[in-house]
């Protein structure tokens, strides 16, 4: 039986089981990156399928010939008895997080699993497009099996470290997963962070991302797992025109696209604890980073530097640290930081600021109040908006706040309803929030409604219940932009429906619905993973949603370009199946890895990094990066 998740370790001992299943080496160990060698997975020739050990939890095993697999790895179902449908696994209890996944949600101002890292979106125009005629209207799966992580519980779990953890701001990570469901109708909601502009709805068209004439990617380069003695945010990771930029130990580098070979660094103070998400169109972001590294005396250094990324020329242009009343005129400790136009906005418990994107120039801080009110982060992209509490810790009021980016001016409010102690911002342009009312979801996810609030007057246009046993997507338990495994675009919000059964003897699969941002009823159409695959939304490209196929435990995984009017998908990306390499894929989970697809090329990567177990083999190996090319 699968053990219950375990709550968050001290942040001097890794999570059970490191981060990542234990992978072959590629033939000369690891070292600097080179060009791909032709098995760089040190794949051997095929043998006989092995015997699966009983109750194990290693690597899923091929089944023998013309039977499914028996008693595989966690997280794939167990072939069903003869004449009985497939059993689903762990049904009714808590799921222990699989390899590679962080430890529990600690609370507000920790940063959390960030969804995968992505480039400037492109701007929001028009609204959606009508379906093909005819189309059928999607059934959305019922309510079934366990449930994930609650954010209660998640907060509850945060109050037993946060004492640890509050004074030096450590970082931990919220747990969180998805179940099973079953089908039945309903019409209720989700998103990614990511803003799309309206196309021509007639499939690639309506984006930049096209299919190449051979979908069968090759393996490009591999990062080796950095070596740690603690646990370590390792969150950000863009692309730009010739760079793979990840965040490392003490630095930002940038790697060749192809070869992986190391082009710059940006050596820093301390380490990384927050990364904007976004980036403007000449490749400058901005991230939040530690004022020092730890020491005897002080373990856990604070999150109190903003720096200011020049992705093309490898520099940092700036980093600053401010100061508040909040935090009795010491520095403020950061939680998020991200970037709309020119402005970096950074926020924390304990106050917030903005400053110029160029040279770090202070642009505003929140204004003290008499009601306890604080901004308690932002959202950035096209446009700029703030989650702001007020009040009492009985009794507080959530405003959501469209903002001036220059000058921190409220635009238009709206105040969210009673019940809502935390709320994420999933999309600026338009405006989306996603909150769990009166922790109804239930679910860890975060999400039990999604607002669509007009930005240029503050009034809600329509409120979409999401039901958390037939959908999936998922935001921080108490951070404004941690949303993940959604996407907005064409006046829409597409988001993955829970895993259930499939058609198949045995296996998994879901797909991903949209629901209209005006009326908040679900749209017809839907997009299918196929059986045993589980479909996530990564980002809009024009029109188009681009996802990421999980795969089975016997293939690799895909990229598609879905259309966003009529769902129609095209392969744009398969992976390969030979087993180090699947393998290798696979030791990512997709809710906590940073995912991005650009260009023909796929980019894998951890957030968070441990050291490796101490009962693990001396041949575990584990990556910090993985990439794929069709180029």
């Amino acid at each position: 039986m699968p053990q219950p998740p375990q709550p968050p370790q001290p942040p001097n001992e890794p999570p059970q089981g490191g981060f990542g299943a234990p992978q072959d080496p590629p033939p000369g160990g690891f070292g600097a990156p080179t060009p791909p060698p032709s098995d760089p997975f040190g794949k051997q020739p095929p043998a006989a399928p092995p015997t699966p050990p009983a109750g194990g939890y290693g690597s899923p095993q091929p089944p023998p010939p013309g039977q499914p697999p028996q008693n595989p790895a966690y997280g794939y179902p167990q072939a069903p008895p003869p004449g009985q449908p497939p059993a689903q696994p762990g049904y009714g209890y808590p799921q222990a997080p699989p390899p590679g996944q962080p430890p529990a949600q600690p609370g507000y101002g920790f940063p959390q699993a960030p969804p995968p890292g992505q480039p400037g979106m492109p701007p929001q125009h028009g609204y959606g497009y009508p379906t093909a005629p005819m189309q059928p209207q999607y059934v959305a799966p019922q309510p079934g099996g366990g449930k994930k992580f609650s954010t209660q519980m998640q907060i509850i779990v945060a109050a037993a470290v946060a004492v640890v953890l509050i004074v030096g701001g450590g970082f931990i990570y919220a747990s969180s997963g998805s179940d099973d469901g079953k089908q039945d109708e309903a019409a209720s909601a989700g998103t990614d962070g990511g803003e799309g502009k309206g196309g021509k709805g007639d499939g690639l068209a309506g984006g930049t991302e096209k299919a190449p004439a051979d979908t069968k990617s090759k393996v490009g380069f591999q990062l080796p797992h950095p070596k740690v003695t603690d646990t370590t945010v390792v969150d950000g990771s863009w692309v730009t025109d010739k760079a793979y930029v990840k965040t490392g130990v003490y630095e930002i580098a940038g790697y060749d696209l192809a070869k992986g070979t190391k082009l710059w660094s940006i050596p820093l103070t301390g380490q990384v604890c927050a990364a904007s998400r976004h980036m403007s169109k000449d490749y400058k972001t901005a991230i939040a980073f530690q004022e020092g590294k730890p020491t005897a005396e002080d373990k856990y250094p604070s999150c109190t530097q903003i720096g200011g990324l020049d992705l093309a020329t490898g520099k940092l242009m700036w980093s600053k640290s401010v100061t508040s009343t909040a935090s009795g005129d010491r520095a403020v400790r950061f939680g998020e930081v991200t970037l709309s136009g020119t402005t970096v906005a950074a926020g924390g418990t304990n106050g917030g600021a903005a400053f110029n994107l160029a040279n770090g120039a202070e642009l505003w801080k929140p204004k003290a109040d008499t009601n306890n009110c604080y901004d308690m982060g932002y959202g950035g992209g096209e446009a700029l908006a703030v989650v702001r509490k007020c009040g009492s810790y009985d009794d507080p009021q959530l405003t959501v706040q469209a903002l001036n980016p220059t000058t921190g001016a409220p635009l238009s409010s709206y105040n969210m309803p009673a019940g809502v102690e935390y709320a994420s911002i999933v999309s600026t342009k338009p405006l989306v929030v996603a909150a769990d009312v009166g922790d109804t979801a239930g679910d860890g996810s975060s999400i039990s409604d999604f607002f669509s609030i007009d930005a240029a007057t503050g009034k809600l246009i329509v409120r979409i219940s999401a039901d958390a046993d037939k959908y999936a997507g998922d935001c921080g338990a108490t951070e404004v932009e941690k949303c993940s495994s959604l996407a907005v675009g064409n006046n829409r919000i597409y988001l993955p429906t829970e895993e259930h059964e499939g058609g198949g003897e045995y296996g998994d699969t879901n797909e991903i619905v949209a629901f209209d941002l005006t009326t908040g009823k679900l749209v017809g159409g839907k997009a299918d993973a196929g059986d045993r695959y589980t479909l996530t939304p990564l980002r809009m490209d024009g029109s188009n949603v681009i996802a990421y196929k999980k795969p089975p435990y016997d293939k690799g995984g895909q990229i598609v370009s879905i259309n966003g009017s009529t769902f129609e998908e095209t392969v744009l990306m398969v992976n390969p199946d030979d087993e180090a390499v699947r393998d290798a894929e696979t030791s990512f989970s997709t809710d906590y890895a940073e995912i991005i697809y650009e260009k023909g090329r796929l980019f894998i990567s951890e957030q968070m990094v441990s050291e490796p177990s101490k009962s693990g083999s001396l041949d575990d190996k584990q990556y910090l990066v993985v990439s794929f090319s069709t180029v």
